[in-house]
């Protein structure tokens, strides 16, 4: 029988693990991005479970800021409660490339009852890139 894994040493070992390159994950991170369309928007954690990953939203951070971009909406991405987490010239490229796309933004935030799209699981199986 395993022992259990302490819930905080659990933490730092899937924060640990989301910082090591995964292509099987970081594949399925794209499909589930790409599934988002034109004036809609998900948030790092919700494209991390749909894609079979629930706890690494900064694992789909890493890999929107480090990678080369292959076409991927980048833009449709935000923090939770539609927080733009960039900063700088960065944010304020996600936001003209938002509102270019009919997003519309309450303050600093995207309204997510409005342009939230819901993400499903099986888009990770979707063969076409």
């Amino acid at each position: 029988m395993r022992p259990q894994i302490a819930p905080q040493n659990l933490k730092r070992r899937i924060l640990k693990d989301a910082l090591r390159r995964n292509e099987p994950r970081d594949v399925a991170f794209r499909r589930i991005i790409r599934s988002v369309p034109r004036g809609k928007v998900s948030t790092y954690g919700k494209v991390a479970a749909a894609a079979g990953y629930p706890l690494y939203h900064r694992a789909v951070a890493k890999l929107l800021r480090s990678a080369p971009l292959h076409g991927l909406p980048w833009q449709r991405i935000v923090g939770a409660g539609g927080e733009i987490k960039l900063k700088g010239d960065a944010a304020a490229e996600q936001r003209l490339r938002l509102s270019m796309e009919g997003v519309k933004f309450r303050g600093k935030r995207v309204n997510m009852e409005v342009y939230e799209h819901t993400l499903r699981s099986w888009d990770t199986f979707d063969e076409s890139p």
